[in-house]
């Protein structure tokens, strides 16, 4: 401990001949605990609202100085500092962009003075070269089918959402008509089965089986359509796996739309033809156009009037099935013998 100028027992243990570099504990805790007040001479307040420190000069020259560090404080972003880091944000986006851009444009002209070389060395252009390999990826897409596995997780999945949304309708329709809601029952449509149902079933496969090979044999862009399909579907899958992509599809599809939606609509021929429409045009898409779509709704409304003359959803069922199985075993039929 030594002693300083005003008699106050300093802590520090600094020597006395560093100017500068300790502090009197007294001063400053008077200073802390002193009122804040204005300077006479005209200045402003201290920022923490304290009494600014006084001059270095005005200290004693001798012994102890005490020296109070200002505290000041400044924005770190003010409104000038914001514009300039977004607008250098922005500067570095535009040019990272160009960049990218510069780098994109000069890989393709590099690949295509590659081609425009091979095919130079090969005695033919560029644009012919071009066109063989897009023409050879073409041909790959189509023929190759998606994985066994895709195809068998995906129509697992899609009929039990289907499956689960025929339920699930049906129900809720139910009971809105127990309630005394302006509905129709949808288990009007039962799921009993007669032995006369068998007839309607076999007239049923026989009436689709049959016009679906003659639109083969005189539409080509319905035999393109299904070609297209069948390709992406039963291509990798082996013939047990037919009766998994047969009669999933056909239990859940007919379980939602004739066994839930066409009950409520009415069981008339209207409604029959409304779902079957719906039923055709869900059928677009994966390589099926639109010649695809006005048979799968031909084949809808064909289950519809099944389902009315039977009141029994076993009947478009075992039908759409059958019809499934059919189709499939015949396209591969037809695959295994063209090879």
């Amino acid at each position: 401990m030594q002693s300083g100028r005003f008699g106050a027992a300093v802590p520090y243990p600094f020597p006395a001949s560093v100017p500068g570099v300790a502090r009197t504990p007294a001063t400053r805790i008077e200073r802390l605990q002193a009122p804040a007040q204005r300077p006479q001479d005209g200045r402003g307040a201290h920022p923490l609202g304290r009494a600014a420190p006084p001059a270095t000069s005005e200290l004693p020259d001798a012994g102890w100085k005490c020296q109070s560090p200002v505290a000041t404080w400044k924005p770190m972003l003010s409104g000038r500092n914001t514009y300039l880091i977004l607008k250098a944000v922005i500067t570095f986006a535009k040019k990272s962009i160009k960049r990218k851009k510069r780098n994109f444009h000069s890989e393709t002209k590099d690949s295509l003075l590659i081609s425009e070389e091979a095919a130079s060395s090969s005695g033919g252009s560029a644009s012919t070269s071009l066109e063989v390999n897009s023409e050879d990826f073409t041909t790959d897409d189509k023929i190759s089918g998606a994985p066994r596995s895709a195809v068998l997780q995906s129509c697992t999945l899609t009929s039990g959402l289907l499956l689960a949304g025929g339920i699930l309708l049906r129900q809720a329709a139910h009971l809105a008509s127990l309630n005394g809601w302006s509905i129709a029952d949808p288990t009007d449509v039962s799921f009993n089965f007669e032995a006369w149902h068998l007839e309607l079933v076999a007239g049923l496969v026989i009436v689709i089986s049959s016009s679906r090979y003659i639109l083969l044999q005189t539409w080509s862009d319905f035999r393109a359509s299904s070609e297209a399909s069948n390709r992406q579907i039963l291509t990798s899958l082996e013939p047990p796996d037919y009766i998994v992509i047969a009669c999933l599809p056909g239990i859940s599809e007919e379980l939602l739309f004739r066994g839930a939606l066409m009950p409520i609509l009415g069981l008339n021929w209207i409604s029959a033809l409304l779902v079957g429409t719906i039923f055709g045009v869900l059928h677009l898409g994966n390589g099926r156009k639109y010649s695809f779509a006005i048979w799968a709704t031909f084949v809808g409304f064909s289950y519809g009037i099944g389902t009315i003359a039977s009141s029994s959803v076993i009947v478009p069922m075992a039908s759409h099935a059958i019809n499934n199985i059919i189709g499939g075993l015949l396209w591969r039929f037809t695959k295994n013998s063209q090879k």
